[in-house]
């Protein structure tokens, strides 16, 4: 089962995680939304299209742009819609 954990807490949990790039995706209902705030920030990769932004938040802190999502991807990345990956010093184990 792979985790995500920051400042203490476990933001998502699941056994069915997608693995692009070394990411791992979460699927959204594994994700505690009440740790994520939407950010206005996007990036382009060349084949999975636009990412979204979240700013994870924790027992009171807050980690800007720490998850991100892709709402719409190309064709190429169809198995993450949706799903939700972290960085920024989020522990996925």
């Amino acid at each position: 089962m792979a985790k995500a954990i920051w400042n203490g807490v476990v933001l998502a949990e699941s056994d069915d995680t997608e693995m692009v790039e070394g990411n791992h995706y979460f699927p959204p209902e594994s994700v505690g939304s009440e740790h994520l705030k939407p950010s206005e920030t996007t990036t382009v990769c060349g084949w999975k299209g636009t990412a979204n932004y979240y700013h994870v938040v924790a027992d009171g802190a807050e980690n800007r742009d720490a998850a991100w999502y892709y709402a719409d991807p190309k064709p190429a990345a169809s198995q993450i819609k949706g799903y939700i990956a972290f960085w920024k010093g989020v522990q996925v184990q």
